[in-house]
């Protein structure tokens, strides 16, 4: 068993590195809500201010990664202690690619220029709104250690899979009739895609989050 002294500078620091995992959660969810919103509103200005922004998720993660690493160096933790450090940087792996995904439907919008949207926007807000939802819950499954709060997480990622195939039905459906619009078509499948692979990405924290409280890890959802 650790020593006292040893044990209260383990849950320090173990402390500071959950913090940074919920800041990096906020600026992911802050990306997710401006990437979309640009695609909204079609404003550029706010599309590449999400683009510029993703270097401090860049910098977030690798921060946390490398406090992970010196923590196992210097602490050498086991068990429960060593299975949640580790979780952890699996974790802002995800999260920063979460922010790539938001960045590529920030990019979308830039490269739509002045381009009118083929469709009103219906499921993808919805599919953003749902992808913060997981997250959120994610994370408080995550400080909770509770693995039945995570796999609901991984369950709502069924109503992600519907919604996006809703939209990549109606898209296919509307270019095979209207072939002329393919390319604005082809922006928004691009925008729901990356929506549809935050989804994915919460489902991994989930399973990490069962790893952690119960030491089994495998996938959540087929």
């Amino acid at each position: 068993m650790a020593k006292p002294s040893l044990r209260s500078a383990l849950d320090r620091e173990v402390g500071e590195i959950n913090d940074d995992l919920l800041r990096l959660n906020k600026l992911v969810d802050r990306a997710i809500v401006r990437s979309v919103d640009s695609l909204k509103r079609r404003d550029r200005a706010l599309a590449q201010q999400v683009i510029d922004e993703d270097v401090e998720i860049n910098e977030l993660r690798f921060k946390i990664e490398e406090n992970c690493l010196a923590l196992i160096a210097t602490q050498q933790p086991a068990a429960g202690d060593l299975r949640s450090i580790i979780a952890a940087m699996h974790m802002v792996v995800e999260m920063e690619r979460m922010g790539d995904h938001a960045t590529g439907i920030a990019k979308t919008v830039i490269k739509m220029g002045d381009e009118p949207l083929l469709k009103p926007l219906i499921d993808i807000p919805r599919m953003a709104e749902l992808a913060r939802e997981m997250l959120r819950s994610s994370l408080i499954a995550y400080t909770e250690r509770d693995a039945i709060k995570a796999r609901a997480v991984a369950e709502l990622d069924d109503e992600m899979d519907a919604l996006y195939r809703a939209i990549f039905d109606e898209l296919v459906q509307i270019m095979s009739q209207t072939p002329d619009s393919a390319s604005r078509a082809t922006y928004l499948l691009w925008c729901a895609h990356n929506l549809e692979r935050i989804g994915d990405r919460v489902t991994n924290i989930a399973e990490r989050v069962v790893f952690i409280t119960t030491g089994d890890m495998k996938e959540l959802n087929d």
